[in-house]
């Protein structure tokens, strides 16, 4: 299929403007994403339709707590991704078409399908996720444009390195995201993801604007990303561009894939970074891949009253009503609260 977004240049190379490396693509070669090709003047995606993956979620799984909880989300991917994260915890199939010189492996799936089945499942949700969403953008945007019409919300699990085009050609159809932000510091993207920090504040702040509800995701990495002075600026960032009401999840990292060196996160690292997002000013921090945590659940930033509480991705308890604290009235954001 002939991709979206992309420019056509001189001697049959292409410009695309998927996403914020913006590849300069010459006839028979591929971007940096290995999923999209030049061939003869024409930008293809390998990937429309190639599912690898296709399962029903808890919301909670992606993770998004403030939209819909405990409902299910239909969840898609395809292999590929825009980024070369030492630490890809699925590595697998984000990673396959670049370390399989291009290979694309995945079932035929139509958008009809996806929302048919996410239906019948009675999914609140469609999820793209998994791999990066952002390199199978032309299926996850026809599959977005049905899904509404069945009053089914989209959402993107993403790392935030779509362009401004991208995302306002995506926008009407993009509810919810949770965005990787994966340090705040430009050389750790540099020299782990392969990828730079400003595009993805910028992305964060335009889906603000654009009225997606963002919800943001930071693995603390122990000795690379877990200082106090970056962990503040982060949490400031959030703050002042995004708004208090945005939730943090700052997850535990294990050793994987080209990561091997470092050691599991502390679970007072974790406490202590959450402490931060709360003296910052951010009214919902989360712990993850800490099961047992109390930081895994809802709490009113208002009254301190209880209101969700999680175990892993199950609720044992749910009282807020119509988005408000039972107690003292405050209005808890997000999306079905």
């Amino acid at each position: 299929m002939e991709a979206y977004l992309y420019e056509k240049l001189e001697n049959e190379s292409v410009r695309c403007i998927l996403c914020s490396h913006r590849c300069l693509i010459k006839p028979g070669r591929r971007g940096l994403c290995h999923v999209r090709e030049n061939r003869a003047g024409v930008l293809y995606t390998n990937v429309y339709g190639k599912l690898i993956a296709r399962n029903v979620d808890p919301i909670e799984k992606k993770p998004l707590f403030h939209v819909h909880p405990g409902s299910l989300s239909y969840s898609v991917a395809t292999v590929g991704c825009n980024f070369r994260c030492r630490f890809c915890q699925n590595a697998d199939i984000a990673q396959m078409p670049f370390e399989q010189d291009g290979r694309v492996v995945g079932d035929p799936v139509s958008p009809e399908e996806v929302v048919r089945a996410a239906v019948a499942r009675k999914c609140k949700t469609i999820a793209y996720t998994y791999t990066e969403p952002t390199v199978y953008y032309e299926f996850a945007y026809e599959t977005a444009k049905l899904a509404h019409t069945k009053g089914i919300l989209n959402v993107f699990v993403s790392n935030g390195y779509m362009t401004a085009e991208a995302l306002e050609m995506f926008g009407p159809y993009l509810d919810a995201a949770n965005i990787d932000l994966k340090s705040f510091d430009d050389q750790f993207y540099k020299t782990f993801c392969g990828a730079r920090l400003e595009p993805v504040k910028e992305t964060l702040k335009r889906m603000k604007s654009q009225g997606v509800f963002v919800e943001v995701t930071t693995l603390i990495i122990p000795g690379l990303n877990d200082g106090r002075e970056e962990l503040e600026s982060l949490a400031s960032f959030l703050v002042e561009a995004l708004g208090p009401e945005t939730p943090w999840h700052i997850s535990r990292f294990h050793p994987t894939y080209r990561l091997m060196d470092r050691p599991v996160t502390p679970v007072d690292t974790l406490r202590q970074a959450r402490e931060i997002g709360l003296e910052a000013g951010l009214k919902y921090v989360y712990t993850g891949n800490v099961p047992g945590e109390a930081s895994e659940s809802t709490f009113c930033p208002g009254c301190g009253k209880l209101l969700i509480e999680r175990l892993g991705f199950s609720i044992r308890a749910y009282v807020v009503e119509k988005g408000i604290c039972p107690d003292c009235g405050e209005k808890i954001a997000g999306i079905g609260m």
